[in-house]
């Protein structure tokens, strides 16, 4: 059987990866970590261990006597928190690739999972349809992190034969942990907020769209790409991947049909600038090409399973 290492577990995507995956490859396979002490509920019915990515030689010796077959390194500051702390979001977003790169160098790692994001992508990159080979200039540290990640990358595939996969993840909308910093959590703190006091306040304008994903596909999306035979993967920088676009209006009028009372306001701050310079819709052609990818949630169904699963309470 597979040993599989999750590093950044204990975030948006890695919880309900860590659960997929455990369901797939067995509980005692998929091994959690995270830079907290204790893991978080969701994850405790399997191993865990307390993993800062930046404690480089902690790291190296943990995957050096462990071994696993896959790394899934997900630990990162995402946009907006990024922009707050540019400096340490270089710091984590680059010193822990290179570190799971150096190992399957070395042949400690047999496959590396890392997401890019739509970040990668700028003011001046085509905003409809945005195609996977194109203009890429970010504007954001997040991006500029991201960027430089993809070419990292493909250069240790070309160069050293490292089986390293990526997607350009766009906005992720999940009911199972609260947002983590990103510009399009709005996504997500939206249907918190409709069910605990039928109202909230979007910090993007109403006419923004970006791509988003509900994050059962992503969870599948990865595990595919993963999965994949090798010569399918034709693209070792990141492949751009598309699921619902819709601006924060839209969202609202979703709601609506569920909750007719729920109420939208508006008071953009400076994650407007960010949402500014992403892409309005993806084009994920090759994704489908090379490993079948193909999305099953619309926005009425996300919508749908939002409001039935979301946990006001969780709010503080």
């Amino acid at each position: 059987m597979k040993k599989i290492l999750v590093i950044g577990a204990g975030g948006q995507i890695g919880t309900e990866l860590v659960l997929e995956l455990r369901k797939r490859h067995g509980v005692n396979h998929v091994i959690a970590a995270d830079v907290k002490e204790e893991c978080t509920d969701a994850l405790k019915n399997g191993p865990y261990v307390k993993m800062d990515v930046l404690d480089k030689e902690t790291v190296q010796s943990y995957i050096r006597a462990e071994r696993p077959d896959d790394v899934y390194l997900l630990a990162a500051l995402l946009s907006a928190t990024a922009e707050k702390h540019p400096e340490f979001a270089w710091k984590l977003n680059m010193e822990g690739l290179f570190t799971i790169l150096d190992l399957a160098k070395e042949g400690a790692i047999k496959k590396i999972f890392w997401p890019s994001s739509i970040a990668v992508f700028g003011p001046t990159t085509p905003r409809v349809e945005t195609p996977q080979y194109t203009i890429m200039e970010p504007t954001t540290v997040y991006g500029i992190s991201k960027l430089a990640g993809e070419r990292w990358c493909e250069y240790y595939y070309s160069k050293f034969g490292v089986d390293v996969r990526s997607i350009r993840y766009p906005g992720l909308i999940s009911y199972t942990s609260l947002p983590g910093g990103g510009t399009t959590d709005y996504a997500v703190d939206i249907f918190y907020h409709a069910k605990k006091t039928g109202e909230y306040t979007s910090f993007l304008n109403k006419d923004s769209a970006l791509p988003m994903m509900y994050m059962e596909d992503a969870i599948r999306a990865t595990i595919e790409l993963m999965d994949a035979p090798k010569e399918n993967v034709k693209i070792r920088s990141s492949y751009n991947l598309a699921g619902i676009s819709f601006t924060p209006e839209q969202l609202a009028l979703a709601i609506q049909e569920i909750l007719p009372t729920f109420e939208m306001m508006y008071n953009t701050d400076f994650r407007q600038d960010i949402a500014n310079s992403w892409p309005d819709s993806i084009d994920d052609t090759s994704a489908k090409q090379h490993w079948g990818w193909k999305e099953k949630y619309d926005l009425k169904a996300m919508v749908e399973t939002m409001l039935k699963n979301v946990d006001p309470s969780k709010l503080n």
